[in-house]
């Protein structure tokens, strides 16, 4: 079984944040956020988005000076290696956060795309399909390893929830996806190894895709929106959970109108939590192993409707966290 040491009902982010400066967005996180998440900030810079800031440093690929990309498909070499220049304009919210941060005790979180959508991507851009893939999975591991070394020299001590946001990975079941569903799963679980040498491996895909096929990858942490369509798949989560596995939750729906209060939110919350229950889940471990996040990233919105969604996922997070520590006084811990 997992023990993953993480604070119950915690609040943190997922995806991008909307602020154009990136000390105002350090500063937002560490006011925000109770496990401070890595700001990417592509309103900032278009460099600073999932796709332009992994080909950073890539051969063959050339990154614009307002994060336009240039792909020379002939010369991309899965074998190459790859360069994380830290002081590139792609990471310019990652280094700023680093330094505002310094001195941070506890956990800290950040992102990176996953190898699906990253050698989609590649794909698109003209990279015949096995180069694309196995270019993207190698990529992506370099440049994790890269990141967590940097984090543990600017935070020393600090533990590190790291996720892979893998944005394509719910069409992974649609005809016509250029990979067989087992590929597309050894892909990830490449980069969740990546990151379990010296961290805790989380799996993000924004929206609701294929459950078993997200936990077959073998994350330590799966982020899911708060839809009762979850109930259908609650025998994967019961045997996750029983793992020690986590689920960060996304309460806060960061499409559409947002809520202004966390009422709804955690009603929604409750009611699936208790069809959960009905379905087999322990109460105690859905409470115990919830991390608290809005449903997807927030840079489309502006600074003002984040705060609110991150205040809102706060209060959900205490009313959690206060249920976790009734239930173990409960139990005699």
């Amino acid at each position: 079984m997992l023990h993953l040491g993480i604070p119950s009902g915690i609040a943190t982010g997922i995806g991008g944040l909307p602020h154009r400066d990136a000390a105002e967005a350090a500063a937002f996180v560490l006011a925000n956020m109770e496990l401070p998440a890595v700001p990417s900030l592509p309103r900032r810079s278009p460099a600073e988005g999932a796709i332009a800031q992994a080909m950073v440093g890539m051969q063959g690929i050339t990154i614009g000076q307002y994060g336009s990309i240039s792909v020379d498909a002939a010369m991309v070499d899965p074998l190459a290696p790859v360069i994380t220049d830290l002081q590139h304009d792609a990471f310019v919210g990652f280094r700023t956060f680093l330094d505002a941060a310094h001195g941070h005790t506890g956990w800290v979180k950040w992102q990176f795309v996953g190898p699906v959508t990253f050698g989609l991507a590649l794909m698109r851009a003209g990279v015949p399909v096995s180069e694309a893939f196995e270019a993207a999975v190698r990529c992506v591991r370099d440049r994790i390893e890269h990141l967590m070394g940097a984090v543990e020299r600017a935070l020393p001590g600090c533990r590190q929830l790291v996720f892979i946001e893998e944005a394509d990975l719910g069409e992974l079941m649609n005809p016509g996806f250029p990979i067989a569903p087992d590929t597309a799963i050894d892909l990830v679980s490449g980069a969740l190894a990546a990151i379990e040498t010296s961290a805790v491996a989380g799996l993000h895909v924004c929206g609701l895709a294929d459950i078993p096929t997200q936990l077959a990858s073998g994350p330590a942490v799966l982020s899911l929106p708060v839809r009762p369509e979850i109930v259908d798949s609650a025998g994967y989560l019961v045997r996750f959970l029983e793992r020690g596995g986590y689920i960060a939750w996304g309460v806060v729906p960061t499409s559409g109108p947002i809520t202004t209060s966390a009422e709804r939110p955690w009603r929604q919350l409750s009611q699936l939590w208790c069809e959960l229950v009905q379905r087999g889940a322990d109460p105690a471990m859905l409470r115990q192993q919830a991390i608290i996040t809005p449903e997807c990233g927030l840079s489309t919105h502006t600074p003002a409707v984040a705060e609110r969604v991150h205040r809102i996922a706060a209060e959900v997070s205490r009313r959690v966290r206060d249920q976790a520590n009734a239930s173990r006084w409960a139990l005699g811990a």
